[in-house]
C-alpha cells in the first residue's frame, strides 16, 4: 500500500478549483486562506467528472462510489479506553431512530458477514479506515480483523489503510499489536493525544484506571515502538481548555518532533446541526470549539510553517503545511450537515460495515444499508 497521494486525486491552482467546485467556493474559511495557498487538492469529486466516480451494483442496485472512498469495519467488543468528553460516539441525532453505532456489539458470525460484505464490493476501489471505538482495546479480536480484510481476495480492489487510535493497546500490549499488524500494510497511524502535558491530556481523555498509556513514561515508550515499525502522526483536537494558541501549538509541535511523530493534525471540533441532542456530549463540544481558521491564520502571520495546499473533502477541508525541518502540519475542519448531505444524495461516499452486519454508506447502522445477511437469510 501506498502512502502517497493518488494520482487520482487532482491537485489543482486554487482559484481554478474555486471556480468549477461550488462545494468550495461556499467554505468561507478556504476564502479567507486563498492568500496564503496556490494549490487544493480536489478530494470530493466534482459530479460531472466520471473518471471520479466507480460503477457498481450491490443486489441489483447500480450505484456510484466516489474516489477516493475509504471503508471503516466499525466494530468493537467492550467499551473504549477512554472517555473523552467531546466523543462524537455520544451524540445523538434526533433525526433518526434505533441504536447508536456505539451500542452494538458484534455477534458470533461478524468475520464470516464482513467478508460476504467485502465479497459485494467486489472490485471497488477504496481504503480501509480502522476506526470506530478503540481498535487496539481487544488484541484478538483486532488481529482477526487484519486477517479477515488481508484475506479478501475476491473483495474490493484495496489502495491503502490508515488506522486511527487513542494509543491504549500500544501500551498495553506492543508485541502483539506488533506481530498483528505485520505485513498489513498500514499507511501511517493517527495517534490522538490532545496535550502535550500527560496531566492535561488525561483531563480531556479520561483514560480508564487500568491504562498504562495514562502515563506520559509508558505514552513515550509505546511512541518509540510504534514508530520504529509504522509513520505515525499525533491528532490533536484543539479546545478552550487545552492547545488553544500559537504558543501551545509551537510547544505541541516541539513536543511530536522529539517523539518522532511524522506529522501532526489539529482538528476542530465537528460543526453540528440542530437536530443534534443537547446532551452532555453536545454541550461539551459547544463550549469548548475554537475555529481552526483562526488559529491557522495566526500561525501563518507569526511562524514559519510553510503553506502547501488546501484540501476540499466531502464534509471537511484542510491545509497542509510543513516545518522548516520537514514535519507535516494540517489543520482540519468539518461539518455535520454536510456529511448528511452527502450521505443522503444517493452516491456512496462513506463506506461502514457496523456491528449488526449493515454495510451502510454512512455512520448510523440503520440508515443507508447498501448489503446486509439478514436480507439473504
Amino acid at each position: 500500500m501506498n502512502a502517497q497521494l493518488s494520482p487520482r486525486i487532482p491537485i489543482v491552482p486554487l482559484a481554478h478549483a474555486l471556480a468549477v467546485h461550488d462545494g468550495l467556493s461556499a467554505l468561507p474559511a478556504i476564502t479567507r486562506l486563498r492568500a496564503w495557498f496556490d494549490d487544493v487538492i480536489l478530494r470530493e469529486p466534482p459530479a460531472a467528472d466520471a473518471s471520479r466516480w466507480h460503477a457498481h451494483a450491490i443486489g441489483g442496485r447500480h450505484l456510484q462510489f466516489a474516489r477516493p472512498l475509504t471503508f471503516t469495519p466499525y466494530a468493537a467488543t467492550q467499551a473504549c479506553s477512554a472517555r473523552c468528553g467531546f466523543c462524537s460516539e455520544n451524540l445523538r441525532d434526533d433525526r433518526v431512530a434505533g441504536p447508536a453505532a456505539a451500542a452494538l456489539r458484534p455477534g458470533p458470525r461478524h468475520f464470516e458477514h464482513l467478508r460476504g460484505a467485502l465479497s459485494a464490493l467486489r472490485g471497488v476501489p477504496l481504503s480501509y479506515s480502522l476506526s470506530g471505538l478503540e481498535s487496539t482495546d481487544d488484541v484478538d479480536w483486532f488481529a482477526e480483523l487484519l486477517r479477515t480484510l488481508g484475506e479478501a481476495d475476491a473483495g474490493p480492489q484495496v489502495e491503502g489503510a490508515v488506522l486511527y487510535t487513542n494509543g491504549a493497546g500500544f501500551a498495553r500490549d506492543p508485541d502483539r499489536l506488533r506481530d498483528a499488524l505485520a505485513g498489513f500494510g498500514l499507511d501511517w497511524i493517527e495517534w490522538s493525544r490532545h496535550h502535550d502535558d500527560a496531566g492535561r491530556n488525561q483531563r480531556i481523555m479520561r483514560f480508564r484506571d487500568d491504562q498504562p498509556v495514562v502515563h506520559d513514561a509508558a505514552f513515550r515508550e509505546a511512541m518509540r515502538r510504534a514508530s520504529a515499525q509504522h509513520d505515525v502522526k499525533l491528532v490533536c483536537i484543539i479546545q478552550r481548555d487545552g492547545i488553544a494558541s500559537v504558543a501551545d501549538i509551537a510547544r505541541y509541535l516541539a513536543w511530536a518532533r522529539g517523539l518522532g511523530a511524522r506529522g501532526v493534525i489539529f482538528r476542530e471540533f465537528s460543526a453540528l446541526p440542530a437536530t443534534y441532542r443537547a446532551n452532555a456530549t453536545r454541550r461539551h463540544i459547544d463550549a469548548q470549539r475554537l475555529p481552526v481558521a483562526d488559529l491557522l491564520l495566526q500561525c501563518l502571520r507569526t511562524t514559519a510553517l510553510q503553506p502547501i495546499a488546501l484540501t476540499g473533502g466531502y464534509y471537511f477541508w484542510n491545509a497542509r503545511l510543513r516545518t522548516g525541518d520537514g514535519l507535516e502540519v494540517v489543520f482540519e475542519s468539518s461539518d455535520y450537515t454536510a456529511l448528511h448531505a452527502h450521505e443522503d444524495s444517493g452516491r456512496v461516499y462513506k463506506l461502514v460495515f457496523h456491528a449488526n452486519a449493515n454495510l451502510c454508506a454512512g455512520w448510523h447502522p440503520t440508515q443507508h444499508v447498501l448489503w446486509s445477511p439478514h436480507d439473504r437469510a
